[in-house]
C-alpha cells in the first residue's frame, strides 16, 4: 500500500467484529510502532496489550467515572458529559484488543516519542485491514494510580496512547478537511 494511501485512507473505527486478533498481526504492529522517529533514540516506550473484555469493560466504567468528575465545564463537555453518563457506552466500542502504549518514565519528549509511535501503529493496522482508534476518553483515568494498577503498570509509567484494534464491521466515511493556514516565513 502507498503511504499517501495510508496516510489519507485511515479513519477512526468505532464498531468492530468479535475476531480476535492473532499475537503475530499485533506483534508485526507493535515492530511498526518501534520504528517510529524518537528522541535522542530513547526509544522510552512499552506496550500493554489487552484483550480480557471483562478488564475492559471495567476500566471503561472507571474512566467514565473519572472524566465525569474532572470535565471542565463548557459546551464540549456537555456533550461529553452526556455520552459519558450513557450506562451503555463502552469506551472501547467492545474492539477486541487494546494495544496502549506507554513512556517507560517520565521524559522531556517522552509524548512525543509515543504518539509517533501510535501513528506508525495505526498505519501499519491500516494496511492490513485493521481499523484503530485512539481512544482520548481512557488517558487521564489510565494515568492515575487506579488506572495503572488495573493494567500492572509501574507507578512510574506514563500511558500516552491507548488505541484499539480490531476489524472494522463497516468503512468509516472520508471527513472533510479545511484547507491548512500556511504561514512562509522567509
Amino acid at each position: 500500500m502507498d503511504i499517501n494511501e495510508a496516510i489519507s485512507g485511515r479513519r477512526s473505527a468505532r464498531d468492530y467484529t468479535a475476531q480476535a486478533v492473532d499475537d503475530e498481526t499485533i506483534r508485526r504492529l507493535i515492530d511498526a510502532a518501534v520504528h517510529a522517529p524518537n528522541a535522542s533514540n530513547g526509544q522510552p516506550w512499552t506496550f500493554t496489550v489487552v484483550r480480557d473484555q471483562s478488564l475492559l469493560d471495567r476500566i471503561s466504567q472507571a474512566a467514565k467515572s473519572h472524566l465525569l468528575a474532572t470535565l471542565p465545564a463548557g459546551p464540549q463537555s456537555a456533550r461529553y458529559r452526556t455520552q459519558l453518563s450513557d450506562a451503555t457506552f463502552q469506551i472501547f466500542y467492545h474492539a477486541p484488543a487494546l494495544i496502549l502504549i506507554s513512556g517507560i518514565a517520565q521524559g522531556p519528549w517522552v509524548v512525543e516519542d509515543c504518539a509517533l509511535a501510535a501513528e506508525n501503529l495505526m498505519l501499519a493496522a491500516y494496511g492490513v485491514g485493521l481499523g484503530t482508534c485512539w481512544i482520548g476518553f481512557a488517558q487521564g483515568f489510565l494515568n492515575t494510580s487506579e488506572g495503572k494498577n488495573a493494567l500492572g503498570l509501574p507507578a512510574t509509567s506514563v500511558p500516552v496512547a491507548p488505541i484499539i484494534v480490531g476489524y472494522p464491521k463497516t468503512e468509516t466515511a472520508p471527513v472533510p478537511r479545511q484547507e491548512p493556514e500556511i504561514r512562509w516565513v522567509g
